[in-house]
């Protein structure tokens, strides 16, 4: 992973093709608001697929509580089309077929050399596409857990929400 990916800097505003082919970058997907961005293997990986349903669960309070997410890999828009519609997802899929970003990132998993994915990795950003924290998935417990996001969404949240305190009486 390039080195200054880490906490207080910012991220590559990256602009890749939605699971309908349409070119969304990261700014626009956040909307300013925190941002889960999830790099993942492939829909092949079974440890995907078992972390999806976490993903899943978050999304579902996401949407409510002004918070995107998006996941990305680097399968063509009709497979992540096929992979939301599977799961039910809601959230947006980007393709990086051309790996062109994996390269920017330097997230290429090496040990894999038949579908050259990403290194499962999972950014929360706030809204200006800042770092607030990184897990690096390629051992499955160092995916963030729902509990985990959700405590690093609620401290971003405080941050940017100068309304976060409702006034008293």
């Amino acid at each position: 992973m390039r080195a200054d990916l880490v906490p207080g800097r910012r991220f590559p505003d990256l602009a890749l093709p939605d699971q309908d082919g349409v070119i969304r970058s990261l700014s626009e997907l956040a909307g300013g608001d925190p941002l889960v961005v999830h790099f993942y293997r492939g829909w092949f990986c079974p440890k995907e697929r078992a972390y999806f349903p976490e993903l899943l669960a978050l999304a579902e309070r996401a949407e409510v509580a002004y918070t995107a997410l998006v996941s990305v890999s680097v399968e063509p828009p009709a497979i992540q089309a096929a992979v939301r519609a599977g799961m039910g997802a809601r959230w947006p899929f980007l393709s990086d077929q051309g790996r062109t970003a994996q390269a920017e990132l330097d997230l290429l998993e090496h040990t894999d050399t038949e579908h050259h994915p990403y290194v499962p990795t999972v950014f929360v950003l706030f809204p200006d596409l800042r770092v607030y924290s990184v897990y690096n998935g390629y051992w499955f417990w160092g995916r963030p857990s729902v509990a985990d996001l959700w405590r690093d969404l609620r401290e971003v949240t405080r941050t940017v929400r100068s309304d976060w305190e409702v006034p008293g009486p």
